[in-house]
């Protein structure tokens, strides 16, 4: 028998120790060549009288299995064979899920004892192989996760996880873990009895053969007669408040927009009221349809494939030798100074915190150790780390401090001529090859580099607040910045594990652009006369993270009305003013509501942490003439949300501002929040089919005004019948 991505060792006791070591991956997946590995192994063991048993485990340092090959699955979401019908298409999705369920039955029904000794993560796919062996064993490392985070990216297990989980630990534990897509850490998967032990690592193998020696049982709890899932069926008293809160709790959290986690309180809920093969046969028909899902295609596509990309640095310039920032000066100790700071010392680099006044610059320091106190409280780290982080970052005042930087970041005001004054103190320290990057939002960065003598190495590279929680990096290139500068920002937001996406210049850039559009939107909508309560209730149902005049307040009223006025004065007469111009003048400039910095904006903000509330006084500014309203109504604020972002995310594509499908969808979701179950405005456009978004756009266009209306770009596709994702090809972009 010939495994490729497996290793067979049998030993004198006719023990099996099965080690999956992928060689052409550097972490374990469920790919065709893996099942099929897996198949021959089953048939052998099943059949050879010699094997007692058999032990399935890693040979990969960092992980037992990561689950299903989503590049082999998103190519195959389709079914094969373009000539097929969608009956064929569907039958053809079916078969294949129904054949990982079929392989992983056929292993716990094999007759011999099978263990999972698991020494790595072991998620979605992955994780679902160990709970079809018999034992579970867990190598005592608070870095391995257990877990089916497949709900995260629009799936749900597909491999028996919501009919073995539930059947384990009951429904009342299994469908948090499921619907969430969260994960457990050794020790309390043993506590919720997903694994029966934990030992240390080096005892996995030992502790595998000795259960399988000393009380081997080949048979899984629900083949036993008598089986009674733990907490009952789903139509027993207690479970059935699981379901009903289950339920509750999706709608309201979600708004029905994520089909997978609808679709996992199905298979539970009908699975647990049936034999497990039969609840396999419903889970693979939920499995079957989400895989015909658009939503679910594009999710998977944008927060796996095309974000595992962009984090690999898939745009990264060919030909720049790999380079790592060890040293890193930070201009401005501010609320972004401080969390670049803290990731950066964090990746173990040295860091320089400068400010006006040392007293300055060890605020921003403060601010790491807050951040490192909290986790401390919640058992997350400990006092040898935060003196660790706090000893690599050297506050100062001083510009000579910045000798030896490889990179500086500046994030001090949003003001050009503060910005040139810090850029050339800084650059007559640095060296030659240092490259000077600025945490600017809206700012071109062309024109901030007129205030450097090296704009070669000039770059934007736009942090996200909270820094420590956002995941992307916004990379700017100016006119002049070239490919060392770009690899290096690249190879610098690697370091700190985040997300890059790389955009041209222009106002704003890609994405203070298009998340202007949605609280612009959302001002446009007040003016109309529409109440904020409605406005940023359909605002959250759209799956946006808040309500856009929660997200003004939150970015700050002062500072939209002060980039305003800097692009009026950059503009001249192309400035073309708005409907929320007035109405931002008013609320800043003539009673003083900033936002949530001061407690007042659109909602008042107790002092002392009350909760908000909308501010009554906006009536007196605002007539309110729509309070009411129907689902169809609904249904089209909810369009012009989606629709407004949608349309400027493709005009930066028409000015190549953005060039790169994945980054504008990408970007998109981790930078502003853009509703995730989309895969993204780009992918909204292509989902709906360009021709029906454009017609739908001039409708907008024509009853709310001109900025719906398509650009070229967008009216050339449509004439065409292309998509985005098969226009511009996201494979001719990879870097070499």
């Amino acid at each position: 028998m010939e495994l490729k991505t497996f290793k067979w060792n049998q030993d004198a006791d006719g023990i099996v120790t099965l080690t999956w070591d992928d060689p052409d991956r550097t972490m374990n997946v469920l790919s065709s060549g893996a099942m099929k590995d897996i198949a021959a192994a089953i048939e052998k063991i099943a059949g050879d009288a010699s094997i007692k048993g058999a032990i399935i485990t890693s040979g990969k340092a960092n992980g037992f299995c990561a689950g299903a090959a989503l590049d082999e699955m998103e190519g195959n979401a389709g079914g094969t064979g373009a000539a097929k019908s969608e009956e064929d298409r569907i039958r053809d999705r079916f078969n294949g899920v129904m054949q990982f369920n079929l392989l992983l039955r056929k292993l716990e029904t094999c007759g011999k004892p099978i263990v999972a000794a698991i020494n790595g993560l072991a998620l979605g796919g992955g994780l679902e192989v160990t709970l079809a062996c018999h034992y579970r064993v867990v190598a005592d490392n608070p870095k391995i996760q257990l877990g089916l985070p497949e709900s995260r990216v629009g799936l749900l297990p597909g491999g028996g996880g919501t009919q073995r989980l539930p059947r384990l630990i009951g429904a009342a534990g299994a469908l948090p873990l499921i619907m969430q897509g969260g994960s457990l850490d050794p020790q309390k998967a043993a506590t919720q009895k997903v694994v029966h032990k934990v030992v240390p690592a080096d005892q996995l193998i030992a502790e595998a053969k000795r259960w399988i020696k000393e009380t081997p049982d080949p048979v899984q709890p629900w083949d036993k007669k008598g089986f009674v899932v733990p907490g009952g069926l789903p139509n027993d008293k207690g479970t059935s408040t699981v379901f009903t809160m289950g339920n509750a709790l999706y709608r309201k959290t979600t708004y029905n927009n994520y089909p997978a986690q609808r679709y996992i309180l199905s298979c539970v809920y009908e699975g647990l009221s049936v034999p497990i093969d039969a609840g396999l046969r419903i889970e693979a028909r939920y499995f079957t349809k989400l895989l015909g899902d658009p939503a679910s295609r594009n999710m998977i596509r944008s927060l796996f494939l095309s974000m595992q990309d962009l984090g690999k640095g898939a745009r990264r310039p060919a030909g720049v030798p790999a380079m790592q920032v060890k040293k890193l000066g930070i201009l401005g100790a501010g609320m972004m100074g401080a969390g670049i700071a803290y990731v950066s010392a964090q990746a173990g680099m040295q860091v320089v915190l400068l400010d006006r006044t040392a007293e300055d610059a060890e605020k921003g320091k403060a601010y790491s150790a807050k951040l490192i106190d909290g986790q401390i409280a919640k058992g997350r780290a400990t006092e040898q780390k935060k003196q660790k982080v706090l000893s690599a970052i050297k506050t100062t005042a001083d510009y000579a401090d910045l000798k030896g930087c490889d990179l500086i970041i500046e994030a001090v005001f949003e003001n050009r001529e503060v910005k040139a004054d810090v850029t050339k103190k800084a650059e007559a320290q640095i060296d030659a090859k240092s490259v000077f990057g600025s945490n600017t939002s809206t700012l071109p960065i062309t024109g901030l580099a007129e205030a450097s003598v090296r704009p070669d190495n000039f770059i934007g590279i736009h942090f996200f607040s909270p820094v420590d929680k956002m995941q992307l990096v916004e990379i700017i290139m100016g006119k002049k910045t070239g490919d060392y500068a770009l690899a290096m920002a690249i190879d610098y937001v690697k370091q700190i594990k985040k997300t890059p996406i790389v955009v041209n210049d222009s106002r704003g850039f890609y994405t203070s652009r298009c998340f202007g559009t949605y609280v612009g939107e959302g001002q446009e909508m007040l003016g109309e006369g529409i109440a904020p309560a409605i406005i940023d209730n359909v605002g959250r149902m759209t799956g946006m993270p808040r309500g856009p005049l929660e997200l003004a307040d939150d970015v700050a009223l002062d500072l939209a009305y002060k980039v305003r006025e800097q692009t009026k004065k950059d503009l001249g007469d192309k400035y073309e003013a708005g409907a929320a111009d007035k109405l931002i003048e008013t609320m800043v400039a003539k009673l003083g509501r900033y936002g949530r910095k001061n407690g007042k904006g659109f909602y008042d903000y107790p002092t002392g942490g009350g909760k908000k509330r909308l501010w009554p006084g906006l009536k007196d500014i605002v007539k309110y003439t729509v309070t009411s309203t129907t689902p169809e109504y609904v249904d089209e604020l909810k369009k012009r949300f989606l629709y407004r972002q949608a349309i400027e995310a493709a005009r930066c594509f028409e000015e190549k501002v953005v060039t790169d499908p994945r980054e504008a969808d990408v970007g998109a979701i981790l930078g502003w929040g853009f509703a995730p179950y989309t895969g993204g405005p780009l992918s909204i456009i292509d989902s709906v089919g360009t021709k029906t978004f454009v017609e739908e756009c001039d409708r907008l266009a024509q009853k709310y005004g001109k900025r719906f209306l398509p650009g070229r770009l967008l009216r050339d596709m449509a004439e065409k019948g292309e998509t985005f994702y098969g226009r511009f090809k996201p494979e001719s972009k990879k870097a070499a």
